[in-house]
């Protein structure tokens, strides 16, 4: 990470950002590629990912060669090559398909809040990751991720929640993420204390 993150977005001079939005103290690593994504602020990604028509909120920590929204071949197609829609790479004369990438944007992808994605995880067209979720390494997330739920494998699966339903009901009350950033330094020394029902009884209720 950047020594220093601020209201600029720290962009590693390798990689690739195209058409995005990128929130205050945001970060993206090295040789990472961004096409018309927004990561919202607090957010970081690490080197080598690959994220495409996706949403991302606030505060998520995505980790190396993450890939999120790849692309599906028409298999339906007498080929699946994309030299069937991307036609103008191979003659000049021809254009590219605008439909095909138009169902693309159709199904992006949606992560919530405070989400942490594992190194080499593969989220897949469409799906969305609840706020607080966990993604472990290696993961291929096929269906959407319950918001505060751990999942891991290929295909993902839950393996426990981070807080029982109580404890999360009213950490998503709260919506600490949407505090500003005075406020936020001021319950660091909150942040890190345990257990979490502490914290929330001084700022939940």
């Amino acid at each position: 990470m950047a020594e220093q993150l601020g209201l600029d977005p720290a962009i590693d001079p390798t990689a690739t950002v195209r058409d995005c939005r990128l929130g205050r103290y945001t970060e993206v690593g090295p040789r990472t590629r961004l096409t018309e994504t927004t990561l919202d602020d607090y957010s970081y990604i690490g080197n080598d990912g690959e994220v495409i028509y996706t949403t991302i909120g606030k505060f998520c920590s995505i980790a190396a060669m993450v890939r999120i929204n790849p692309g599906n071949h028409p298999m339906e197609r007498a080929s699946q090559s994309h030299f069937t829609y991307r036609a103008a790479s191979y003659w000049p004369e021809e254009s590219n398909e605008p439909a095909f990438f138009d169902r693309r944007r159709a199904l992006p992808v949606t992560i919530g809040h405070d989400v942490w994605i594992g190194h080499g995880v593969v989220v897949l067209p469409g799906r969305s990751i609840g706020t607080g979720a966990v993604v472990g390494a290696g993961a291929i997330v096929t269906r959407d991720v319950a918001p505060y739920t751990i999942v891991v494998g290929n295909p993902a699966r839950p393996v426990r929640r981070r807080f029982d339903e109580a404890v999360s009901a009213r950490l998503m009350r709260l919506a600490w993420w949407d505090w500003d950033h005075d406020r936020l330094r001021a319950a660091l020394p909150d942040f890190r204390q345990l257990p979490i029902e502490s914290f929330l009884d001084k700022y939940a209720g």
